[in-house]
């Protein structure tokens, strides 16, 4: 549904939403059983709310089409993803609290480790710890140098950092440099576009690489970068002016909170959080930290976002166990949610991420949606066979605000 329809229909109240993010989740039958990870956890919590909900599957961007981060976020807020996009870089930037100007070109970095020839060993630099990769990134703030541009590195989480190229006539067209598999050499920053800024941006990006390099030379593991998403600062519609909302997420990925922070989320710190970001692993107590902090503010906001990305960590890590222990802890903690008192729950992904594939794909995702309005089918399980055969049926996840929005009551009529 077209944000403009949805503005102009969407009426206010008390009632209370949230979105329950768990990153990556479908996935691919494999093993013996072959079975999925989220068939083969234990989620009585889950199969009990599916068995009060309607269930299906939703897809990302469209069929056959691999969803990032970014397209798979924005098609759950109800935004159409062919139409509006997040770069990487933006997203990058506002997770992690840089104020990006109109003249920034804003790039997400990933530390990474490649051999005596200059090919990729490791795209993560083995997710070194942001204790390890903060040093680093300072280290090339200070000693990387380009004529007439200014270059902030700073980090992110764990391999993660942001690069920022502030300086006139620089263009985001220019393809990244991570070839997405290891064994070659990473890719040359080349020009996506024929005018003069994307040429000077790539030859910037050659520069600044060129200087890392030597800079990273004595480091084991982190010894080069790859660069991803060069972003102009993106212009996008706020939710809260959309849908008459008043929204915060709790997601302690600095990407995911960028991506709040872009639509006008407040940001609320769990506890597991505060001070430190949470580890990269996650913990079932973490998770009720998050459930907790919806608790915390439920009456001064109509709309939660809640993040749970470890699940989408042990799929790229092709850690099938890993996955099903994930998705079984949020399962134990999510007791923690739903008593908050929600009105509309809607529990899902963003994107699939089977550990038998070890990066995102493009699969349907399992989602469910509940409250007291919906049509209860006959599925008792929440999982990807069994979502098949929900009422919810297989929908564009830009869809589903909408439906959540009208299980809230908060949509007039169309028409006469």
């Amino acid at each position: 549904m077209p944000l403009e329809l949805i503005s102009k229909l969407v009426e206010k109240n008390d009632t209370k939403l949230c979105l329950l993010v768990l990153d990556g989740l479908g996935g691919l039958p494999s093993g013996e059983d072959c079975v999925t990870e989220l068939e083969a956890a234990a989620t009585p919590n889950l199969d009990e709310l599916a068995s009060m909900s309607e269930v299906g599957l939703l897809v990302p961007v469209m069929h056959g089409v691999t969803p990032g981060s970014g397209p798979g976020h924005l098609g759950l807020f109800g935004y159409d993803p062919l139409k509006y996009e997040i770069p990487r870089g933006a997203l990058e930037a506002a997770g992690a609290g840089f104020h990006q100007q109109e003249n920034d070109i804003a790039i997400r970095a990933n530390f990474c480790t490649v051999d005596e020839t200059g090919k990729v060993l490791d795209r993560r630099a083995g997710r070194i710890a942001t204790e390890k990769s903060a040093p680093l990134c300072e280290k090339l703030e200070k000693n990387a140098r380009v004529e007439g541009v200014e270059v902030f590195v700073r980090p992110v989480k764990d391999h993660r950092a942001l690069v920022v190229l502030r300086g006139d006539g620089l263009s985001n067209k220019v393809c990244d440099t991570d070839p997405q598999e290891t064994g070659v050499k990473p890719l040359e920053p080349q020009v996506t576009g024929d005018d003069p800024g994307s040429r000077r941006t790539a030859e910037v990006a050659k520069s600044f690489l060129a200087q890392a390099k030597e800079i990273l030379a004595e480091e084991r593991s982190a010894n080069m970068l790859l660069l991803r998403g060069f972003s102009e600062r993106p212009k996008l519609p706020q939710m809260g002016e959309v849908y008459k909302l008043k929204c915060a997420a709790v997601a302690q990925y600095p990407m995911y909170r960028g991506i709040a922070k872009l639509l006008g989320m407040d940001l609320l710190e769990a506890d597991s959080a505060k001070g430190a970001r949470a580890t990269s692993a996650g913990t079932g107590e973490s998770f009720k930290d998050e459930f907790r902090t919806v608790a915390e503010a439920r009456d001064e906001y109509d709309y939660f976002f809640v993040h749970i990305k470890p699940t989408d960590s042990a799929g790229e890590d092709g850690d099938f166990e890993r996955k099903v222990a994930k998705i079984e802890e949020v399962d134990g903690a999510l007791p923690t949610l739903l008593e908050v008192g929600l009105d509309v729950l809607a529990v899902t992904g963003d994107h699939s991420t089977p550990a038998a594939y070890k990066a995102h794909s493009w699969h349907p995702v399992p989602a469910l949606l509940h409250s007291e309005y919906c049509r209860q089918d006959k599925v008792t399980e929440f999982a990807e066979r069994a979502c098949r055969g929900g009422s919810l049926g297989m929908i564009e996840s830009r869809y589903l605000m909408s439906l959540m929005l009208a299980n809230a009551r908060r949509l007039a009529k169309y028409g006469a």
